[in-house]
């Protein structure tokens, strides 16, 4: 792929619909777009160039093409728009959630790939339907371009059977495939790569913990480039305490309420939005920023709340560098992971058993990429920010440039025989 082309990446939830324009030589996001509450009357769109101030206003989006065109028309607006033509466009990367154990890697979407995503449906429920139907408002939008597939699941395929397989019977594997998937893939895949630039060392040389903190949090043992082991399991519910999601609880919990009477769709509301630091925090909020402040102003619900996120993740940081040998390096992203200081320092405080030694200055005042811990920190930490869609974007001109060379060599090939 010529380093002059452009790339869109669309990520494409329930009711929303969120695009980045990239050009892929600079690297350099050249707008996004954002529309929300699509299929209501209340539909929001923001769109804004380079970082440029942000246009807001109400739009009708009945659906996700009606969006993804109101959004697309800007980019070409004579005013505001960064590209002359849509067919400036001519690959666009969408963020998938599920790839099963069907897709490993970024895959070029056709037919055959769109039936295998709805047969996926079933692992997603939410959010498949609507990855798919982003794919298939780009095709109308965008009929010459090639859509690749980049899913949340990939990078922790490289997990090794005891590592990914639930103590449950093997059928339950083999007929439903039950088994632990992970999530947020792209995004420790990015802080993977960032982080070694930044240490100045190749992936495979590096033993890494990735902690993508945020609303939504997970965690990753990633063994000389690999992923060993990761928090999120068949669902994005297990592992860390979240914003609103229970993480890691026992089994028999869901039984206990089933036969207290709440059915499986209430259980399964209240464990993924109504627990977390929503649930425990006790002031109507999973928000870290309020957590912090109310914790801080002696609200003991808030307290608990931010003291059982800290000690979740601290419990697996320390079994994770175990898993791997002895961490190089514990990596903090995400909204929480970067921005909140003190969300950071009550898990790193505790950490100095596993060779962590906090720079607490740096810490409460550097932003990423930088160190937090001390020069002399036998295991180093540092704040990478994460950049999920540039990841998708990069992913996406690798699977099209292969592509395209496969189909020179075939043309070469052919010519060749004639």
């Amino acid at each position: 792929m010529q380093n002059s082309e452009k790339i869109l990446v669309i990520n494409s939830g329930s009711s929303s619909l969120k695009l980045t324009l990239y050009s892929i030589g600079s690297k350099q996001r050249l707008a996004t777009g954002f529309v929300e509450r699509i299929g209501t009357d209340a539909a929001n769109m923001i769109y804004s160039r380079n970082g440029e101030t942000k246009i807001e206003k109400t739009v009708e989006a009945k659906n996700h093409a009606i969006a993804l065109d109101l959004v697309t028309q800007y980019l070409i607006d004579p005013e505001i728009g960064v590209i002359k033509s849509l067919d400036e466009i001519n690959a666009i990367g969408h963020r998938v959630l599920h790839g099963g154990e069907i897709f490993k890697t970024a895959t070029l979407i056709d037919t055959d790939v769109i039936t295998q995503l709805r047969y996926l449906v079933p692992l997603g429920p939410l959010h498949m339907p609507a990855n798919i139907g982003g794919v298939e408002a780009c095709k109308k939008i965008f009929p010459d371009a090639q859509n690749v597939a980049v899913f949340d699941t990939a990078f922790h395929q490289s997990m090794p059977a005891y590592a990914s397989r639930y103590a449950i019977p093997n059928e339950y594997y083999e007929k439903y495939g039950i088994r632990k998937f992970g999530f947020h893939g792209t995004s420790h895949h990015f802080v993977t790569l960032a982080a070694s630039e930044f240490m100045g060392r190749a992936p495979e040389e590096l033993k890494l913990v990735t902690c993508h903190l945020g609303n939504g949090s997970s965690l990753a043992a990633v063994k000389y480039g690999k992923v060993y082991d990761t928090t999120m399991g068949l669902t994005p519910l297990d592992g860390v305490v979240m914003g609103t999601r229970s993480g890691n609880i026992d089994p028999a919990v869901v039984l206990t309420l089933v036969r207290q009477g709440m059915t499986a769709d209430e259980i399964d509301n209240m464990l993924n939005k109504q627990s977390g630091l929503f649930g425990v925090g006790g002031i109507d909020s999973g928000d870290m920023r309020d957590i912090v402040s109310n914790a801080a102003a002696g609200v003991a619900t808030a307290k608990l709340a931010l003291d059982m996120w800290a000690h979740r993740i601290v419990f697996y940081i320390g079994g994770y560098s175990s898993l791997i040998g002895g961490a190089d390096a514990i990596v903090f992203t995400g909204g929480i992971g970067e921005n909140s200081w003190q969300a950071r320092e009550k898990v790193l405080s505790r950490l100095e058993s596993i060779g962590c030694i906090m720079d607490e200055k740096a810490n409460s005042t550097r932003r990423g990429p930088c160190y937090v811990s001390t020069p002399d920190s036998p295991v180093a930490v540092i704040i990478m920010p994460t950049d999920e869609e540039l990841m998708i974007a990069k992913q996406t001109s690798e699977v099209v440039s292969a592509y395209r060379a496969s189909i020179r060599k075939e043309e070469a090939e052919r010519d060749f025989v004639i």
